[in-house]
């Protein structure tokens, strides 16, 4: 959307502060032993005491009211009492909710425990990438050079990206214009970020994969050639200098 008053900016702080509160006290509050769907319940309570409401539950009727993405699985994992967290998993948390007509959007990846897999340069990797891109999106800049940086900088580390997962444009609803910020370069891409405009911007860092697959329960994503992926999110108000981070609470 674009942020016309002071009225609609408070509107796009206050959901965004919403998420971002939720999405760390997630992180603070996973420890190995729980159930991922415990986890999940935990998130819901912190949005309802905002008064705010899940997104993919209304936007998509996902069964959860966040996604909870562990190790192999790319995006969109169902939060589940058979799931259950160990030391060293990779897990990604994505939030997004609407509050008062006002929808934000934000994720993270992070290492359960201690790092016994080797996924934190994996991790850092995304959260140093994301940073990099953000602090480039001005008003005017083109989508396309956004995300061939963010793929340029993934194959600097040795990674890949995700090149059918996108960040988007956010506000008045989950998904609007820009529709496709992508981790990589797409030369058909002629759009420019434009001032005054809220997007979410995300990373899919991957080890391996350049693709993520749909799953057979028609939610789960996994990446094509295996491996894992990180991903990081910040709703963010595009100005004529650096982007307002509206997630910055998250932590990340």
């Amino acid at each position: 959307m674009s942020i016309t008053s002071q009225e609609e900016l408070l509107g796009m702080q206050q959901v965004s502060e919403a998420v971002a509160s939720t999405l760390r006290r997630m992180r603070e509050f996973a420890k190995p032993g729980i159930s991922t769907k415990a986890l999940d319940d935990f998130g819901a309570e912190i949005l309802a005491s905002y008064g705010a409401r899940s997104a993919p539950k209304l936007t998509y009727e996902f069964p959860g009211c966040t996604c909870i993405s562990i190790n192999n699985e790319v995006a969109h994992g169902i939060p589940s009492q058979e799931k259950i967290l160990r030391n060293g998993d990779l897990i990604n948390i994505d939030v997004s909710a609407e509050l008062n007509g006002f929808w934000a959007d934000n994720g993270g990846s992070f290492v359960l425990g201690e790092d016994v897999n080797q996924h934190q340069a994996l991790v850092d990797a995304s959260k140093a990438i994301l940073d990099k891109a953000i602090q480039q999106i001005r008003g005017g800049v083109r989508i396309a050079d956004i995300g061939k940086l963010m793929e340029t900088e993934a194959k600097k580390r040795g990674f890949t990206v995700i090149r059918n997962l996108a960040g988007h444009g956010v506000g008045r609803s989950l998904h609007e214009a820009p529709e496709s910020i992508l981790n990589c370069y797409d030369k058909y891409n002629q759009e420019r970020f434009r001032k005054n405009s809220t997007v979410a911007i995300e990373t899919f860092i991957a080890t391996r994969s350049t693709y993520a697959v749909e799953q057979e329960d028609g939610w789960t994503l996994k990446g094509d050639k295996g491996g894992f992926v990180a991903q990081h999110e910040h709703t963010i108000l595009v100005t004529d200098g650096l982007p307002q981070i509206l997630t910055l609470s998250n932590g990340i």
